[in-house]
């Protein structure tokens, strides 16, 4: 069996490491190949594609998977859905347990067409841990057949979560954007942001919605929640988070985060850490 221990590593073989899976899976001739990766804090992996689409699964840290289009924040317990033939970067964020699962083109129909981030279910994270144990030798048989199988026809069923960052092409209000991202703040409001651009507010929303696929306000949660996640994988307080990003009060951050997570982060983030720890590498 293959095992890539990145984090045993320099950034030399890491980056040969990389640059050896994307042979393996070209090469690969099963409709479904699985194969794991430890990355250290940092780690970044260079703008590349695949002939086949990915599903990338955190079991632990947080991914940050940047494409021309905007960024996507994959935090523990999360798996992105990277369609294949697109360009895509990824950064870690802390010590990252990543496990890949990768489709051929036309394997099964309903597969999503777009990139996408979902909640892992735990039938599905048990899967992903099963094809992970498999032989990579030799073509699945058996009960590697099933899971596989079974794997492949549980990714249209997983719920998506709203852990997008789209970037709008507008040049002034892209540069808003990653203004934001430097001091996010849940108060920012449109009237600001459309003076700042030079625009009405109707102009300002229009534009800003036909570029990012998402209002100004849902634009804005989403960024906090990029802020937040990481942070609270390090281990910082979440009363300290939620200050820090300007709400005002805890109880209101947590709101936000449920909503967006669809748990309180003191429930995930002990979810993510019995996970992990309860996981064969």
């Amino acid at each position: 069996m293959v095992e890539l221990r990145a984090h045993e590593t320099d950034d030399g073989p890491l980056v040969g490491a990389d640059r050896w899976r994307r042979q393996w899976i070209e090469a690969a001739e099963a409709n479904v190949v699985a194969l794991p990766a430890d990355y250290p804090d940092g780690h970044h992996v260079e703008t590349h594609r695949h002939n086949r689409s990915q599903l990338l699964y955190a079991l632990s840290g947080v991914v940050m998977v940047s494409t021309g289009n905007g960024r996507w924040m994959v935090p523990p317990e999360h798996a992105i859905w990277l369609p294949a033939g697109v360009d895509h970067a990824v950064d870690m964020l802390g010590d990252v347990q990543m496990r890949s699962v990768y489709v051929r083109l036309g394997a099964i129909a309903g597969l999503p067409e777009d990139l996408r981030v979902f909640s892992i279910t735990g039938l599905m994270r048990n899967l992903i841990v099963e094809a992970m144990a498999l032989p990579r030798e030799e073509p699945p048989a058996g009960r590697g057949t099933l899971i596989l199988d079974l794997l492949l026809h549980e990714i249209p069923n997983l719920p998506e979560r709203p852990l997008a960052l789209p970037f709008p092409a507008n040049r002034q209000l892209a540069l808003l954007c990653r203004r934001f991202l430097e001091a996010p703040s849940p108060h920012t409001t449109i009237d600001e942001w459309a003076k700042a651009a030079g625009m009405s507010r109707r102009s300002f929303t229009r534009t800003f919605h036909r570029e990012t696929g998402l209002s100004l306000s849902m634009w804005r949660q989403q960024a906090c929640l990029f802020a937040a996640l990481p942070r609270l994988a390090d281990g910082e307080p979440v009363t300290t988070i939620a200050l820090d990003l300007g709400y005002d009060s805890v109880a209101a951050f947590i709101t936000m985060f449920r909503r967006m997570i669809g748990e309180p982060p003191r429930t995930w983030l002990k979810r993510g850490q019995r996970n992990t720890a309860t996981v064969p590498r």
